[in-house]
């Protein structure tokens, strides 16, 4: 095994490297273990982090049944392993989920028991809380099925599930003590699932890597068609962005606040459909479109960034409509957002492809301004992109 600047490589695992990718956090620093055929090696990674009294995996039941067999095998868990399983709907993403792993304690689990997150970032976050408070701490491992969660959602230990007034309002920083990133598991994922992923791989080239936007540019093609070189170079580079940032700042005080670009209109458009319309990544999506308008009539973001950001979005497939609710209604579900300091509302905004930066001091009514045009002006520009090739 070979290291650089925080990430070593596994040789000789399979065709593509494995990636060993360091995160440091105040509970301890640990690895990203990202590469085909990281699950073969989940047994042998958990065994190294020391002897467990029992394993317990938190999964879905759409994910356990997808995955669930190579889960199996790669952890060397036995048919009556212990598997605790919860509705991962965005919408169930609440304390009562979390009350459901009560069969935490049915099962015997204890201080010195391991819990297994599987799954995309809802699994993450709920089983992730329930870790953290669970006799007041038990250690975590993460193995993410889903394209968001591989790259962003399981780095960084942010746990939480939502309130009826906003998302993520309950919640903890609880770091994993591994992370095994396979994009193996990524293959029973929807077409739906798959782009929302690509969402946040967007938001991380916007904020933090200008090659990599031009990477995408020149072969989204490839990566819609889940090209697996395409996928072993994005995955590694997105988890490094990621890692990171969140090393530097783990509790979100300043540089980590760039991860949550287009965040603050995602959230608030999540929030007003309750969670019902859109997966978060297709929110995401809008946001980011929004965040670039709301750039651009500030003055910070110049024209052919803001159209270049959105031409890369839009490659992403159409997303489910902007929801037909006034600009006001949206802009109460913002303040309810926790990244709101004294009622003033904050944005990630981006200068120029490649870097990003909060703002506290944008005027309300033109975010209110950008609220209203922004489906107005993805509507007609649809409709003329129709003409065009109908």
């Amino acid at each position: 095994m070979r290291c650089q600047r925080g990430v070593c490589y596994i040789e000789n695992v399979s065709p593509v490297k494995m990636k060993r990718i360091l995160v440091k956090s105040s509970a301890g620093r640990y690895f990203v273990v990202s590469g085909a055929g990281a699950i073969r090696r989940a047994a042998q990674e958990i065994a190294a982090l020391g002897r467990f009294s029992s394993v317990h995996v938190v999964s879905s039941p759409k994910v356990w049944r997808a995955v669930g067999k190579s889960v199996r095998r790669g952890l060397h868990l036995s048919r009556g392993g212990s598997v605790h399983l919860f509705d991962d709907a965005e919408s169930a993403k609440n304390l009562r989920s979390v009350e459901s792993t009560r069969s935490l304690c049915r099962a015997g689990a204890d201080r010195q028991s391991l819990v297994v997150a599987v799954g995309g970032g809802v699994v993450g976050d709920v089983a992730g809380f329930a870790a953290a408070v669970f006799l007041r701490g038990v250690k975590l491992v993460h193995i993410p099925t889903t394209l968001v969660s591989q790259l962003d959602s399981s780095i960084g230990g942010k746990t939480g599930v939502n309130l009826p007034e906003g998302k993520n309002l309950v919640g903890s920083f609880y770091p994993s003590q591994l992370v095994l990133t396979d994009p193996e598991l990524l293959r029973t994922l929807s077409d739906r699932e798959f782009r929302g992923g690509l969402a946040e791989v967007i938001k991380h080239a916007i904020i933090a890597d200008a090659e990599m936007f031009a990477i995408l540019e020149k072969d989204m093609d490839k990566v819609m068609r889940r090209d697996r070189r395409a996928l072993g170079f994005l995955i590694p580079r997105n988890v490094q962005i990621k890692a990171r940032v969140v090393s530097r700042d783990e509790r979100e005080s300043g540089l980590r606040e760039i991860l949550n670009f287009g965040h603050t209109f995602a959230h608030a458009l999540e929030s007003v459909t309750k969670y019902r319309r859109y997966q978060h990544g297709e929110a995401v999506a809008w946001g980011m479109i929004a965040a670039a308008f709301l750039g651009h009539e500030l003055g910070l973001t110049r024209a052919d960034d803001v159209s270049r950001i959105v031409a890369l979005v839009r490659r992403l497939g159409p997303l489910p409509p902007w929801p037909g609710v006034p600009a006001k209604a949206l802009l109460r579900a913002m303040r309810s957002d926790k990244k709101t300091r004294s009622g003033v509302l904050r944005f990630v905004l981006s200068r120029r492809i490649g870097e990003a930066r909060s703002y506290d001091t944008v005027p309300l009514h033109v975010v209110e301004r950008v609220l209203h045009f922004t489906p107005r002006l993805m509507t007609a520009s649809n409709e003329l992109s129709l003409r065009r090739h109908g």
